[in-house]
């Protein structure tokens, strides 16, 4: 099931940080894309070297929130974002929602972090901050109607059954990425988890005094 919209008649505010960040993703990956593999080691989030010197390396937590591994991995994240990440920033307000993905996006990180702590792998990509969005969105909005694409038709379900499969592939996958104990690269799905649970959690603290939607 492909995600390609959902139910925005109920906005309050424009999205501004949400298109912000997506055109931020994008103006950062092709700068990625001129800079080669110099840059992407130079920005990207690397265990072992981050753990070596957590001073010098600090501005990479954030960097390489901004960057991805090619365009398919910037296409899926960003609509994504595009679809969820509205209605959570319309629930929150711009400036609580900015610190809300970057919480997300450090969650995600050092969710991956503690299970590859010896690892020269190059961490990058927005989907651990993006799993966060998903997050606060299964929690605010679980029978929020959600247009996927299956096969060759387009049919509406509950955000609850849409994130709640996507979740549950990453943990399987996280599962099996821990057992498998292979530092060769690939997906961190880690990342994805962490970042989930982060975006749940803050999502208490952060969510605005409305509940009329809480509960679908």
């Amino acid at each position: 099931m492909l995600p390609i919209g959902d139910d925005n008649s109920e906005s309050r505010i424009v999205p501004l940080v949400t298109y912000a960040l997506i055109v931020m993703n994008v103006l950062f990956f092709l700068v990625e894309l001129g800079g080669g593999d110099a840059f992407i080691m130079q920005w990207s989030f690397v265990p072992s070297r981050f753990l070596a010197n957590p001073v010098a390396d600090f501005p990479t937590i954030f960097t390489s929130m901004f960057m991805h591994a090619g365009w398919l991995h910037l296409g899926g994240n960003m609509l994504y974002l595009w679809i969820f990440g509205d209605n959570v920033e319309d629930r929150f307000g711009h400036i609580k929602f900015t610190i809300f993905y970057l919480l997300c996006g450090l969650g995600a990180t050092f969710a991956q972090l503690m299970f590859s702590l010896g690892s020269d792998i190059p961490n990058l990509g927005a989907s651990g901050a993006i799993a966060g969005v998903l997050g606060s969105y299964i929690l605010m909005f679980p029978q929020e109607r959600v247009r996927v694409l299956q096969g060759q038709q387009i049919i509406q379900v509950p955000a609850l059954i849409v994130i709640g499969f996507w979740i549950v592939l990453q943990l399987f996958s996280s599962i099996g990425s821990i057992t498998g104990a292979a530092d060769s690269g690939g997906v961190a799905y880690m990342a994805h988890v962490g970042g989930f649970v982060t975006g749940f959690v803050l999502t208490f603290l952060l969510r605005g005094n409305s509940t009329q939607r809480l509960t679908g």
